[in-house]
């Protein structure tokens, strides 16, 4: 009985990620690619944060390198009668291109009705949540610099589902215990109570 709810539980986290390949990386289920995704992060971050590299004059230097080997691969080629190096069809389909196009456009006319949900609506909580992320990104701005944040946010992507995968059950307790002791003390502040001005 105890491992249809553990089993139930992980499909509910795997479903709540997106149920696809991603939910399988961030889930360590894809075990092979969870560890490239977490060297090859790490080995960027080295690279650029504590190396001292650049990331233009890296990109330049691979396509540099990739460039000369492939020129050099077909000179050698035809010298030697041997067969050109493989290269795949770089075209970008125009399905994909249509679906990314169509998602990029609910997210910003997503991201654009937020400033008129709090001018035209007047949603106070819609400006604290809104000030409140933006205060934070701020606050953590200044603390680490964007690239440490990338790595950090790749780091907690590959452990905290893992984790709540995991102990969801303990996670879920406490999350419900606080979540009521948040409750009862906004109940304990009074709100402004709203005055409709009267017409004569």
């Amino acid at each position: 009985m105890g491992d249809s709810a553990s089993s139930s539980s992980s499909s509910s986290v795997h479903r709540s990620l997106g149920g696809g390949s991603v939910a399988d990386l961030l889930l360590w289920r894809n075990r092979t690619g969870a560890v490239i995704l977490l060297v090859s992060s790490t080995a960027f971050w080295f690279l650029f944060e504590r190396a001292g590299y650049n990331l233009l004059s890296f990109v330049s230097n691979v396509l540099l390198l990739l460039v000369a080997i492939l020129f050099l691969w077909a000179k050698s080629a035809t010298l030697l009668n041997r067969p050109l190096p493989p290269f795949p069809n770089m075209e970008i389909p125009e399905e994909f291109a249509i679906k990314s196009a169509d998602e990029i456009r609910i997210l910003i006319n997503h991201v654009l009705s937020i400033p008129s949900d709090i001018t035209i609506a007047r949603n106070p909580i819609r400006l604290l949540q809104v000030s409140f992320v933006l205060w934070a990104i701020s606050y953590v701005g200044t603390l680490i610099n964007s690239l440490t944040l990338v790595y950090i946010v790749v780091l907690l992507s590959l452990s905290v589902p893992v984790v709540y995968e995991n102990y969801q059950e303990h996670i879920d307790d406490k999350l419900s215990s606080t979540s009521e002791v948040i409750r009862n003390i906004s109940r304990k502040i009074p709100m402004p109570v709203s005055k409709e001005k009267k017409y004569q």
